[in-house]
């Protein structure tokens, strides 16, 4: 057994008067803001014993107590920590008496972060009510979520059972839904990864950090096949889809399943819109009506990175310090409307833009190039679409980890997807492909979860868009 690390959280006291933003039960404050006038004082661990008493509110939610992860950790990757049963919140009775799409239960497993540590996730298992008519055991698909935010109260599993969050402190959408039940009707099971630190209480999400995301995403494969009742077993053959930062996550999945997790099955992998070089989409995100997803990148890597830990710390200004720490408990909704089209040159001492910093420090360079995806060749099949248009995580990049795989030998299916520019920097080229895309990555997926080959297209690579 290993003791887990914890991230220090406010405890002081707090005044009738006082705003969901401004105390503790309101606030889930970003890690090391706010000690000594830098902003990352309160990144390193702190003892178990020394977290808040009571339940964690973020922007006036209560995160249930089963987020908070236990002191102690099992040893085993993909370990269940504890289950409890899940209600949807999109879900109708069927002709049979059983759930429509299917049966949901709650997850916390035991995974490995970034640097090595334990670290306990959360998720969400959904049994279908649908029958695989393929070969073999029922088939798994490991769902790595799109952007949902930094804040607890933005945790995928959280999504599907309460589809919308709209208090007036918080606006989360779950809008991965569709495609999960997409997904579940076919017959394949479902298991959904809320990352590390988003949901659980422990520590804040490190968001589109490369070993995180992929270990958190196979871990919860592996969770999958032990949750009490589920027809997954170690022989189902599995699939892994994101697009966006679910993208990235299940790119980066592909790439270390051969090292990390040898005993998952894989048969597939969807792509869509992966970041998978940081430096291209910090500059795409710069400005946007995503700006807010800049300031959850920082945060994220100035906590589990100590070299952009001291970079932050040292050309962050108190301005932007924070407006990282009050990012840092929003969801998307909340980021467009209080930091869309932000520029990060407000956020710095000097005035310079974020990416111009990290580009002329050599240790930030350097971390964030370990981030990098396309180093390594992926298991299996993997169909990789990208928006031409995608201006937010920029095609560009996309097509280029396209190529890098195809150079290594790896089954790629290519997909640019060709649509007109719908408007610059306010989301709409980043997440009409999501939609207009989805129907064909889950078709193909569970071609490959019924055994069927992918047919790569590897060798177009040089007309391709």
């Amino acid at each position: 057994m290993s003791r887990r690390r914890t991230r220090s959280r406010s405890t002081l006291p707090t005044s009738a008067g006082t705003t969901a933003r401004g105390n503790r039960t309101g606030r889930r404050l970003l890690a090391g803001v706010v000690t000594a006038g830098t902003v990352c004082a309160g990144l390193s661990a702190v003892p178990a014993s020394a977290a808040a008493p009571g339940p964690v509110v973020s922007r006036g939610v209560t995160i249930p107590a089963f987020y908070t992860p236990p002191t102690e950790l099992p040893a085993k990757n993909g370990a269940l920590i504890r289950t409890e049963a899940m209600p949807l919140g999109l879900s109708i009775p069927g002709l049979d008496g059983r759930p429509m799409p299917g049966t949901a239960t709650r997850l916390m497993y035991k995974s490995t972060d970034s640097a090595g540590l334990p670290v306990a996730v959360t998720g969400a298992y959904i049994e279908p009510s649908a029958a695989w008519k393929g070969t073999g055991p029922r088939p798994l698909v490991a769902v790595a979520s799109g952007t949902m935010g930094q804040g607890d109260q933005c945790a995928p599993s959280f999504a599907l059972q309460n589809p919308l969050t709209l208090n007036g402190d918080t606006v989360s959408v779950g809008y991965e839904a569709l495609a999960i039940y997409r997904i579940l009707a076919t017959g394949a099971a479902v298991v959904v990864t809320d990352y590390v630190g988003l949901g659980a209480t422990d520590r804040l999400h490190t968001y589109v950090n490369r070993l995180d995301q992929a270990h958190a995403l196979l871990d919860a494969a592996r969770a999958a096949r032990a949750v009490p009742g589920a027809s997954v077993t170690a022989a189902s053959r599995t699939g892994l889809y994101g697009y966006s930062q679910g993208g990235g996550a299940s790119a980066a999945a592909a790439e270390l399943q051969p090292s990390y997790a040898p005993d998952i099955p894989l048969a597939g992998t969807y792509a869509g819109a992966p970041p998978a070089d940081l430096t291209s989409v910090m500059k795409g995100i710069d400005g946007s009506a995503l700006a807010g997803a800049l300031a959850w990148s920082i945060s994220g890597f100035a906590q589990a990175d100590p070299d952009l830990r001291a970079v932050v710390d040292a050309n962050v200004s108190a301005t932007g310090k924070a407006a990282l720490a009050d990012a840092s408990t929003m969801c998307v909704g909340d980021a467009l409307f209080g930091y869309g089209f932000t520029k990060s040159s407000k956020w710095t001492t000097s005035g310079k833009s974020i990416g111009d910093i990290i580009a002329a420090d050599p240790r930030a360079k350097a971390a964030l190039d370990k981030q990098r995806i396309g180093r390594l060749k992926p298991a299996g099949p993997v169909r990789l679409a990208t928006g031409i248009q995608d201006d937010i995580v920029p095609h560009s990049q996309a097509r280029q980890l396209a190529v890098d795989w195809c150079n290594k030998g790896a089954d790629i299916t290519y997909d640019a997807i060709v649509l007109p520019n719908l408007g610059d920097k306010i989301l709409t080229n980043h997440l009409v492909p999501l939609i207009t895309d989805q129907g064909d990555a889950i078709s193909w997926l569970t071609d490959r979860l019924a055994g069927k080959p992918a047919n790569s297209n590897c060798w177009s690579m040089p007309i391709q868009l």
